[in-house]
């Protein structure tokens, strides 16, 4: 979506006020980059993606800390779906979700789990995309650089057809055609001619200068402007690297070539890099046709193709896009290297602990309304292993001794440390779980 009078900002739902939000962070940035005397956009790219994914960092950690849970909990899980397989009936569906909701409650999350966090960082991350892709819409130092071409350049209403029917323009086909254009609503013909000059590489400069000698200045004066704001490290950040690779292999440079093969090389190095520092979730099923089992597959090749298609993208649009994935692969392998160290010296006793009492203080500020899994965390939180043994259900001394070793073998395993709220709660489900099947082999005889 555009808006004819913004250039080409967002008006998306959300996104656009995101992005207008980051647009003046990244208008500040630059700003104070040409007040030291460096007004460069790569550099600007680096400060702005860098700023970004620190201020998310929290969210982050926060995601990973339920990803870390999550496999402390899927054994629990799996072991219940294995139990419920097959078995469609409405008894066993609602035991099954009993069951389910029970093992969240003990650990003090819902099934949502780190979905509130990604919810929050999606719209961000795709508004950061849009101003990135987007800079003299943002950033008026920027879009300052167009003038006074634009105003010459839309006097001649032949230099705005031919703009209109380069290959760039195709993408604003829409703008060409509103109303809002033809109308010149709101300087709606100075916009989109910046929307389409802002994608033009050296190439279409050139050839634009040849068609219109008259403009040859003006067209100069923006070209050098754009260049200062747009070099970085030798490179033109506004050219894709497919295009710089075709003109330096023309001329024979061969830093040209190797500049230009880094941008789209390192997108997929360092986000391949960022990838295996992932904390990757554990199978509970050694069975390949097991479903998690499946799904687990897809992810692991899901996020080795995802450096390719990096790879393909940097190697098509402006370097400015690849600069922006090498900066935030860059930082959030930076930030993974902490993160995981962090979550791998974690309590997760004192965590899950924690999770508890946030449940609890979430349903006493709902004045003490309970949803069912507040229900079954305050029932299995607030018991004790020997009043739950012993009280909750009457049974003789022999098959209460055979419950009891059960549930102490269970507890005993090795799988939780002992004494931890995670076996101590997992003891009594499995006493419980132990006591249905009981119950249930009793009422079909």
């Amino acid at each position: 979506m555009y808006s004819p009078l913004l250039l080409t900002k967002s008006t998306a739902f959300i996104i656009g006020p995101i992005a207008e939000v980051l647009g003046w962070l990244m208008n500040a940035i630059f700003i104070l980059l040409n007040k030291i005397g460096i007004p460069n956009i790569g550099l600007a790219i680096i400060i702005f993606t860098l700023v970004i994914y620190m201020a998310l960092l929290p969210l982050t950690i926060q995601q990973q800390k339920f990803s870390k849970l999550s496999n402390i909990m899927n054994p629990e899980l799996q072991a219940i779906q294995k139990k419920y397989k097959g078995k469609t009936d409405s008894t066993s569906m609602a035991r099954m979700q009993e069951e389910t909701s029970a093992v969240y409650a003990r650990y003090g999350v819902s099934p949502s789990g780190s979905c509130v966090q990604m919810l929050i960082q999606l719209p961000i991350l795709f508004a950061l995309y849009k101003v990135i892709y987007n800079v003299p819409a943002y950033v008026t130092q920027v879009k300052q650089a167009f003038y006074p071409l634009i105003t010459t350049l839309i006097s001649d209403k032949g230099a705005v057809t031919y703009l209109q029917g380069t290959t760039v323009a195709r993408q604003f086909a829409k703008q060409f055609k509103s109303d809002a254009f033809v109308n010149n609503v709101g300087n709606t013909v100075a916009n989109t001619c910046i929307d389409v000059l802002n994608r033009f590489s050296t190439g279409d400069w050139s050839a634009l200068s040849s068609k219109f000698s008259n403009l040859s200045g003006d067209i100069s004066n923006t070209l050098g402007l754009l260049t200062k704001y747009n070099n970085f490290l030798g490179l033109n950040i506004g050219n894709s690297p497919w295009f710089t690779f075709k003109n330096a292999l023309a001329a024979g440079s061969i830093l040209g070539i190797i500049a230009a093969i880094l941008v789209p090389l390192l997108a997929a190095v360092t986000q391949l890099i960022n990838v295996a520092l992932m904390p990757q979730p554990q199978a509970t099923s050694s069975d390949p046709n097991d479903q998690q089992s499946q799904m687990m597959n897809s992810m692991k090749t899901m996020n080795y193709m995802m450096p390719i298609m990096s790879a393909w993208f940097c190697a098509t649009l402006p370097a400015g896009m690849g600069l922006y994935w090498i900066a935030g692969s860059v930082i959030r392998s930076i930030q993974q290297v902490g993160i995981n160290k962090y979550i791998n010296n974690m309590d997760m006793d004192a965590y899950i602990a924690k999770n508890v009492e946030k449940q609890k203080k979430k349903m006493e500020k709902n004045g003490g309304k309970q949803s069912v899994s507040q229900r079954i965390l305050s029932q299995y939180s607030g018991m004790s292993t020997r009043n739950t043994v012993e009280d909750k259900y009457k049974v003789s001394d022999e098959e209460k001794k055979k419950q009891l070793e059960n549930a102490q073998h269970y507890y005993e395993s090795g799988k939780f440390r002992k004494g931890s709220l995670a076996s101590k709660a997992n003891m009594v489900n499995d006493f419980n779980n132990h006591k249905r099947d009981e119950q249930g082999k009793d009422n079909k005889n």
